[in-house]
């Protein structure tokens, strides 16, 4: 019995945490009250929109970005540093090409007193584990990607670091190769191979997360802060086909598409974590192309109007951060909404699905009008400068009250992509300044 209490205590044990973490860049909130635990022998997967700050999360706990408020605790103890405790293999390979495989895994002891002996020896032990022996001398460019990420991975590893971060680790491979060196990694991590006591993972591709997270982390954005804290599956039913992935799966979609509801009137039991105290001033557009959303509203028409949103990620190879800003762009303008984790083409849907280029335009720029505040005020200043144009600047400079200034000029260029569809208005690149187009040149009737 003793023996069993202190295998329960050492389990229990919380490596890192963060506490209550902020972070601003300049007046712009990134990061909003982030609360969590990361305990031994725990895989956490963090998911959420691109830009909920999953990714600078992953910086402060490394030590790499100081937080604007709240604390990181190792071992109980405030990082004041770079975490000793922690290794990151990032989504770019990042070797050096004029080094070897063995040289470029060896760069992760350099800061040691390991001599140089024992880092060629701790280097060619752990290339071996991650499958690449008899590749040691081989430069990156005699390599694959999914070899590239091997070493990636083998240079982390080397410094046997308590906690592995990984930020979107297999997100630049094939879905073959991902597949395989997922599963390698977990074999090496559930047989305890690697001296890594704990795993936390940012990825976009929710499949991947429900098959390998002990727990889920679903990220808001805007500012990003932690929606809920989701139980992983048993690690018996982590396989894909398995009726309970796809629940799981299907629920995090349904929290995803649906980034103002509260958790827990989409999910009743579900344990969700406080709303932010900041809101948004500005209604957020996803980033896509109309060219983008009319091939995923066409898809939705050939299936009957409606499809399951994983089946759709599965079907086109789309991981949740180009999908999800599909299906939310749908549900914005009102030609597509989204229940119990499909999605299904509206009534108005259906008829920008049906028509010609031409009646297109006419379909998008009312639903334009009627639904996107940024689009509506941008016409609406138009309408009233004198010679109906305005400079960018003045979109932007309340734009950043809301968002950093690089994601408000992207808010910005997609008005501008779908104003210019629609045409509502137009926009002069080297001017910087939006203007009406005459009449002869504006939008048919109809």
């Amino acid at each position: 019995m003793a023996t069993n209490r202190v295998e329960t205590r050492i389990a229990q044990e919380v490596l890192l945490s963060a506490q209550n973490v902020g972070k601003r860049f300049g007046h712009v909130p990134v990061l909003d009250d982030v609360s969590l635990d990361l305990r031994a022998g725990e895989f956490i997967a963090l998911l959420g929109p691109s830009g909920s700050g999953k990714s600078s999360l992953l910086r402060i706990l490394a030590g790499l970005a100081r937080p604007s408020s709240g604390d990181v605790l190792v071992h109980g103890r405030p990082l004041r540093d770079t975490n000793p405790q922690v290794a990151i293999v990032f989504q770019s390979f990042a070797l050096y090409p004029w080094l070897t495989v063995r040289e470029n895994v060896e760069l992760g002891l350099l800061a040691t007193t390991l001599s140089g002996g024992e880092r060629r020896e701790r280097a060619l032990r752990v290339i071996d584990l991650i499958g690449l022996d008899g590749f040691e001398d081989a430069y990156p460019k005699e390599l694959s990607g999914g070899m590239k990420q091997r070493v990636g991975f083998a240079r982390a590893l080397v410094v046997e670091p308590e906690v592995l971060f990984m930020d979107e680790p297999f997100s630049a491979l094939d879905v073959l190769t991902a597949d395989n060196l997922r599963h390698e990694l977990l074999d090496l991590w559930r047989e305890k191979k690697i001296p890594t006591r704990a795993i936390l993972m940012v990825t976009h591709n929710i499949a991947e997360a429900v098959s390998t997270a002990d727990r889920l982390l679903v990220f808001g954005a805007n500012p990003g802060r932690i929606r809920v804290d989701l139980a992983g599956l048993p690690v018996g039913e982590r396989q894909r086909q398995g009726i309970l992935h796809e629940r799981l799966v299907d629920t995090i979609y349904r929290i995803m598409t649906n980034p103002s509801e509260e958790v827990a009137r989409l999910l009743p039991g579900v344990r969700a974590v406080r709303r932010p105290a900041v809101a948004p001033t500005y209604q957020a557009l996803p980033h896509v192309s109309i060219g983008d959303l009319a091939g995923l509203l066409e898809r939705l028409e050939t299936v009957g109007g409606r499809e399951d949103l994983a089946r759709v990620a599965e079907d086109l190879q789309l991981e949740a951060d180009e999908l999800l800003p599909l299906a939310e762009a749908a549900d914005l303008l009102g030609l597509g909404d989204v229940e119990q984790g499909d999605l299904f083409l509206t009534e108005t849907g259906q008829r920008f699905v049906a028509a010609d280029v031409l009646h297109r335009k006419n379909v998008f720029r009312q639903q334009a009008l009627d639904n996107l505040d940024l689009v509506r005020e941008i016409v609406r200043d138009l309408d009233e400068a004198s010679d109906h144009s305005i400079p960018a600047e003045r979109v932007l400079r309340p734009l950043e009250q809301t968002f950093s200034p690089e994601e408000a000029r992207r808010q910005l260029d997609t008005a501008i992509d779908w104003g210019r569809y629609a045409e509502l208005f137009a926009y002069d690149d080297h001017a910087g300044e939006l203007y009406l187009e005459s009449e002869e040149e504006g939008a048919p009737e109809g």
